[in-house]
């Protein structure tokens, strides 16, 4: 996305958004069909330089957030892997989970949001996988990308409204334009 378009994103995003009040984040048909197809696989980079470029890159960027190297690049490896699957840029999942979590696993929010994506354990319920732990990574990873892409998909690629419904705050610029800060001051990776 060019620098004036996310600019122009950005104070769309300043101005109200339609009334929409705070919509619950109920379970879709769809969406559940989508989570249950990618809820089961797994490599992301096309070339070795590409990887060693983006991890290297990243975890400079991570490390005031995640001290130990090898924890660091494991979940670096895991999130380009379940953004690329969903068809996310990662650098956009890496601000998601700086808003969300602040790289906390184990972080849970006061309305029961698990892992560093913040996923609902209802989707567990829904996808028939109540043995799944949120805050495992991988897990997270797949369920939030997911669900973020999803939405995004429904939006019509529609960023500011597919954070509000992935944080479920649809009608409200909030929470989208502080990902969306984070992505561009933090995270931001030149396409």
């Amino acid at each position: 996305m060019a620098l004036r378009h996310c600019l122009a994103l950005l104070c769309l995003l300043g101005t109200a958004l339609p009334a929409a009040a705070n919509l619950p984040q109920e379970p879709e048909p769809e969406l559940r069909a989508l989570l249950q197809r990618t809820v089961a696989e797994a490599d992301s980079f096309q070339d070795r330089f590409e990887a060693e470029v983006w991890l290297l890159d990243m975890s400079t960027r991570l490390e005031r957030f995640l001290p130990d190297h090898q924890e660091r690049l494991g979940l670096l490896r895991l999130v380009h892997r379940e953004a690329s699957k969903a068809g996310l840029r990662p650098d956009l999942v890496m601000a998601v989970i700086h808003a969300e979590s602040l790289f906390d696993r184990f972080a849970i929010s006061s309305v029961g949001a698990q892992g560093m994506m913040q996923v609902m354990p209802f989707w567990k319920a829904e996808l028939g996988r109540p043995q799944d732990n949120l805050t495992d990574n991988a897990t997270n990873l797949r369920y939030g990308c997911t669900i973020l892409s999803y939405y995004l998909k429904k939006e019509s690629g529609d960023l500011g409204r597919a954070l509000a419904r992935y944080n479920g705050s649809l009608g409200q610029s909030r929470y989208p334009s502080k990902v969306i800060g984070l992505w561009y001051d933090f995270w931001y990776v030149k396409p």
